[in-house]
């Protein structure tokens, strides 16, 4: 057999921390039962943003050059031998975990703890996957989903954060008629907000550092209500945080005019000081979560958190860990096409080509573009 002649793409590659290279690469035609995507549109994320900053995402830090990048949707170009229902001129949404199918997690449909998974954009296991911040990527055709003609590459682009929120959503069991806190609105609370009005909550509320994001998600009504959380000095004793995180709950609350709580609280932020008010319960009366609520760790930040358990332990407060997803692409696709999700690209708030990436990545970290306006989510495509 002859050798099949190598073609050249561009990528966006990252070396370390602030050093990321547009650079010209060869890829291959794609593997048994693997697509090749033309990717149209890739949202930057938070753990993106600390690879770029840091070189290193927590405990994972880059150990070879990796292309970042994972919420995205593009053209399939081609595809591999064995690959069924997929045809080339598709358009798809590319779930960025490569599960291994076999473990006693994948087996059980909870593929998102699977111990071998390797995720595109993650350096968490070594070779890297390279993620979709380059012009095309070869990926596994059972990780690729169809996209109805109702649903941009934009909007497919965001099922990967929305499936972080539908996963957290199925465990607190969220639903109609319940009562909605969310701490942060990043983008990922922006999503949370959404989310559970799509699902039916009585009343969504919002709690946050940042006026000007506050005032997003209430003006765009993915909140009914919103409070700003004083900015301070940062505690010196834990003892002093604690008594902040009950201090600023109660005045949360008061002005929700909930002093019961509410029946899911989803944290977003990954603060310590978040957290705690998450859970504490105050005064006897004051807490964030209802007795017999549920408080939904969504956030990634904080390793060692102190945590008021025996509060949440006296009014059965059920604490849950979120991690990624499993089986949620299908429903988030559908979401995003049933226009349920109200005023969700308003969420888009900047779009760039693929070789401005380094500015978007500074874009993100400032928070605002060179006008004074905000930054939420950052779509990167091809060039215009």
């Amino acid at each position: 057999m002859s050798p099949v002649a190598l073609q050249v793409q561009r990528a966006v590659v990252l070396h370390g921390a602030k050093d990321l290279r547009l650079e010209e690469r060869p890829f291959w035609p794609p593997h048994y039962n693997h697509v090749q995507v033309a990717v149209r549109s890739t949202g930057l994320c938070g753990s993106d943003l600390h690879y770029y900053l840091e070189g290193r995402n927590g405990d994972f830090a880059l150990q070879a050059p990796l292309v970042l990048g994972h919420e995205s949707a593009g053209v399939i170009t081609a595809v591999g031998p064995g690959v069924k229902n997929l045809i080339p001129g598709q358009r798809v949404a590319i779930e960025a975990g490569i599960m291994c199918t076999e473990c006693s997690y994948c087996q059980a449909g909870r593929y998102n703890l699977c111990k071998g998974m390797r995720f595109a954009s993650s350096a968490k296991t070594f070779p890297h996957l390279d993620g979709t911040l380059q012009d095309r990527m070869n990926h596994p055709a059972h990780v690729i989903h169809p996209l109805p003609d109702n649903c941009s590459f934009e909007q497919a682009a965001l099922a990967e954060p929305l499936s972080v929120l539908i996963h957290a959503g199925r465990r607190a069991n969220l639903g109609s008629g319940q009562r909605v806190l969310v701490f942060g609105v990043g983008s990922i609370g922006v999503l949370a907000c959404a989310l559970s009005n799509a699902y039916g909550a009585s009343r969504v509320v919002a709690v946050d550092i940042n006026e000007a994001r506050l005032n997003f998600v209430k003006s765009h009504g993915f909140a009914s209500q919103t409070y700003c959380l004083p900015m301070g000095d940062k505690a010196k004793t834990t003892e002093d945080q604690l008594r902040r995180a009950k201090d600023n709950i109660t005045a949360a609350l008061l002005k929700f005019n909930e002093p019961e709580g509410f029946d899911v609280v989803f944290e977003c932020t990954g603060a310590e000081p978040c957290i705690q008010m998450s859970i504490y319960r105050l005064l006897a009366t004051f807490q964030a979560a209802v007795a017999g609520g549920k408080v939904m760790l969504v956030g990634m930040g904080s390793r060692n958190v102190m945590l008021p358990l025996s509060a949440a332990a006296l009014r059965e407060v059920d604490i849950h860990g979120s991690f990624r997803y499993a089986n949620t692409y299908p429903e988030a696709i559908k979401l995003l096409a049933s226009g349920k999700l109200r005023n969700i690209e308003k969420l888009v708030t900047h779009r760039v080509p693929l070789e401005d990436t380094a500015r978007a990545f500074e874009l993100l970290a400032r928070g605002k573009d060179e006008d004074g306006n905000m930054v939420i989510k950052i779509m990167v495509g091809p060039s215009s």
